[in-house]
């Protein structure tokens, strides 16, 4: 190369400026522990790699100088705001509507994600795989069996059937309390199922037909909507000031207790009571009789409109009210009637209603006076208002101030009714019975108060016989009243038997 004139260093490459040459160093350079011990600081200055399989720690204490810790730190904070995006846009997709559709399969919970916000933690109520609730039975595939050979477990198992059967009874009501079958592992037969499944069914319709019930009647100590609306009328209207409470109930009715307001034509009692007849029909199925026949109500009444009967109840204690009032029978003053709600004067004081003759111990004197105040009241009922009570006994009989005073006179009929007479006989042998017992000496039997009472002169040897003798007298009357259309009222002849005179009022 020399006899072209070139040296070494001055040839070039074609493919541009050679890489500098590395000066050559010595073996004793290389094996020298001063250039080892640089060149170890020089590779400490570089940390190691974290294994990305452990888990990663969140916290104040986190080393936070690895990129790989810092792109792990980054990635999980963008899942989060991925994932309320995401519940974000869910809810507003879903709306109001009570269909939902559900994004789980597309949120990105980071494993790692143990946040305390509870902005961030996942609602267990919008996703399909609750961890708190027991897993559900297995049911066998389509072919019917699962297994091989002697392991063959067919959809007919046992075990199986049983499981299924818990299950199904998460379709029962919501107010059939079935507990934690599933999670008790509990196993059903079908006799077992079949029979509970019947009984949800049953209760589901006797539960509405308690409702019904309920919301078109008078229950024992309540009233339905359209009462209770009635009641607020008559306090929007001022007749009363307010409603108090319930004081008695009974077969027929409740009785409220209520301060009295004002009306326009006349007074109203400090203390009222509001008799709310009760619109329950069965409580008058054997009560028509008391009616039907008066030939007051007799056009009106209608066994196809039961519901009318009952204001016609509350209307003839109405009326039969204002006969004792004109008589001078001390009765409850009637103040409105408003449909089925009769509204009365209170018998009694300060909220206490007087007790029934058959609840107040008498002295012997007062017990005397009592039953002469009945006797005398019976026959003011009979001879001058044309009434026979039909229910009288100590338990419609207050004892207020000394005095004995009349109540519950729905069922009162008049003598001419068809069964009048023999309601009297009732309720005279009620009174006798009472005050016999009480120890009233001077208390008549049954007979006696009868003919005091009405006036006829019966006798007899027995109440049989008594009782054919009054049949007969009904008997004539209702012949005279289909006969002659007119209505009577018995009286004695001069040492005779009991004739029949025509009522020319």
């Amino acid at each position: 190369m020399d006899h072209l004139g070139i040296t070494a260093k001055e040839t070039k490459s074609p493919w541009g400026t050679p890489n500098p040459v590395v000066a050559a160093c010595s073996l004793a350079d290389v094996m020298s522990e001063q250039l080892a011990k640089q060149l170890d600081e020089e590779c400490n200055i570089f940390p190691t790699c974290p294994d990305v399989s452990e888990p990663l720690l969140m916290g104040e204490d986190v080393d936070t100088s690895s990129d790989l810790m810092l792109a792990q730190m980054l990635q999980m904070e963008f899942d989060r705001e991925f994932d309320t995006q995401l519940r974000r846009e869910e809810k507003k997709f879903n709306g109001d509507s009570k269909v939902s559709i559900s994004f789980e399969n597309y949120r990105m919970l980071h494993p790692f994600d143990d946040s305390d916000s509870s902005e961030d933690e996942v609602d267990w109520q919008d996703t399909r795989h609750d961890p708190y609730q027991a897993d559900k039975p297995t049911t066998t595939p389509r072919k019917g069996f699962v297994g091989k050979g002697k392991n063959i477990t067919t959809k007919h198992d046992e075990v199986v059937c049983g499981r299924k059967n818990t299950a199904r009874m998460e379709n029962f009501a919501p107010e059939f309390q079935v507990g934690d079958g599933i999670g008790m592992d509990l196993k059903l037969s079908n006799n077992v199922y079949n029979a509970l499944k019947q009984h949800c069914y049953s209760e589901q319709r006797r539960s509405v037909r308690v409702h019904d019930k309920k919301e078109h009647s008078t229950a024992e100590q309540a009233v339905d909507p359209k009462t209770r609306l009635l009641m607020y009328k008559m306090v929007n209207a001022g007749i009363l000031e307010n409603i108090n409470g319930c004081i008695s109930t009974g077969k027929e009715s409740v009785v409220f207790h209520a301060d009295g307001g004002s009306l326009e034509d006349r007074a109203v009692p400090q203390e009222c009571v509001l008799k709310v007849f009760k619109t329950t029909l069965n409580e008058f199925k054997n009560r028509d009789k008391y009616i039907k026949d008066d030939y007051r109500f007799k056009d009106r009444f209608s066994k196809l409109n039961p519901r009318k009967i009952i204001r016609m109840w509350a209307e003839k204690e109405m009326h039969n009210l204002a006969r004792m009032k004109k008589a001078g029978i001390l009765c409850p003053e009637v103040v409105i009637l408003k449909k089925h709600i009769l509204v009365m004067s209170f018998i009694g004081q300060n909220h206490v209603p007087a007790p029934k003759l058959k609840e107040v111990k008498l002295a012997s004197e007062d017990m005397k006076g009592a039953y002469y105040q009945v006797l005398h009241m019976m026959q003011q009922l009979y001879q001058e208002c044309n009434l026979v009570h039909a229910d009288l006994s100590e338990y419609n009989m207050l004892w207020n101030e000394g005095k004995v005073w009349v109540i519950d006179v729905s069922q009162a009929v008049e003598p001419t009714h068809p069964h009048g007479l023999e309601f009297l006989f009732r309720d005279c042998r009620n009174v006798s019975t009472f005050f016999q017992k009480a120890g009233v000496a001077e208390a008549m039997n049954v007979y006696d108060l009868f003919n005091a009472v009405s006036g006829l002169q019966i006798s007899a040897d027995s109440e049989a016989e008594f009782i054919a003798q009054i049949e007969a007298l009904e008997k004539m009357n209702e012949d005279h009243v289909q006969k002659h259309g007119k209505k009577t009222h018995f009286t004695m002849s001069d040492g005779g038997p009991p004739i029949l005179n025509d009522d020319d009022d």
